[in-house]
């Protein structure tokens, strides 16, 4: 329940105290959160933590990493491949052996990311390919246009530039990348991952417009380390005593 949401929560609390008579128990994120549910009628609330803490996906398969480094643009929005792009065009200047995997949120942007990539490419004289046609990581840019792929990509990248938070839209989960200890650089709307962040030490967050800048000075970012994980025993727990 963000900043942005529990005003709206409020404007129809009445409708909540209604429906929470019904419930027996509620799990919250944060304590901030579970002041909040109680405030609209919530009974037996529990801090958890955030349950994508629990347990982060596993890679599914095992990737050859490029011998050089490699740069995932993960989960990202309109807007912001061309914000990437540009920062990668100054990064190759300075550091000619760095590729770029674009992996787009959306499946529905696929065709135009990569039709975006093909005349940035051509423009900055750097070769491209679609994953789906592929399966490699030989061309300067991929755009990872195959679902279920992200974790696998994760696990072999250097610097994860986290999309969703370049524009505001919330963020996403940057914990699936943490796992892996990679350096990650983040926009600064990521309002709906607050207290994922707030578990992980060293994510970079940036203006927009910094980005090039501090994707130049990768080599003093911080590899990003877990400093928490969420348990969710109560919740196996009270389910099992009703099954």
């Amino acid at each position: 329940m963000s900043d942005r949401s529990f005003p709206k929560y409020q404007k129809i609390a009445w409708l909540y105290r209604h429906i929470f008579k019904h419930i027996d128990e509620v799990y919250a994120q944060t304590a901030k959160d579970k002041e909040r549910l109680e405030s609209l009628g919530a009974q037996n609330v529990v801090v958890t933590g955030n349950i994508k803490l629990s347990r982060l996906p596993a890679p599914t398969k095992e990737l050859k990493k490029p011998s050089v480094l490699l740069v995932c643009a993960a989960s990202t929005h309109k807007g912001e491949e061309g914000l990437i792009l540009k920062a990668f065009s100054d990064l190759k200047k300075e550091q000619k052996d760095t590729k770029l995997l674009i992996v787009p949120r959306h499946p529905e942007r696929f065709e135009k990311v990569a039709s975006k990539v093909k005349s940035f490419a051509k423009e900055e004289g750097l070769s491209w390919h679609k994953y789906s046609q592929n399966e490699t990581f030989d061309s300067d840019i991929t755009v990872v246009d195959k679902l279920g792929e992200l974790v696998n990509i994760y696990a072999i990248s250097d610097i994860v530039i986290l999309g969703g938070a370049f524009e505001p839209i919330g963020g996403h989960n940057a914990a699936e990348a943490a796992q892996f200890g990679c350096k990650i650089i983040s926009g600064k709307h990521y309002f709906n991952q607050k207290d994922i962040f707030d578990a992980i030490e060293g994510i970079a967050v940036v203006e927009a417009s910094n980005l090039s800048r501090r994707v130049l000075q990768h080599g003093v970012l911080k590899s990003t380390r877990i400093k928490s994980k969420s348990d969710i025993t109560p919740i196996i727990e009270s389910l099992k005593s009703v099954l």
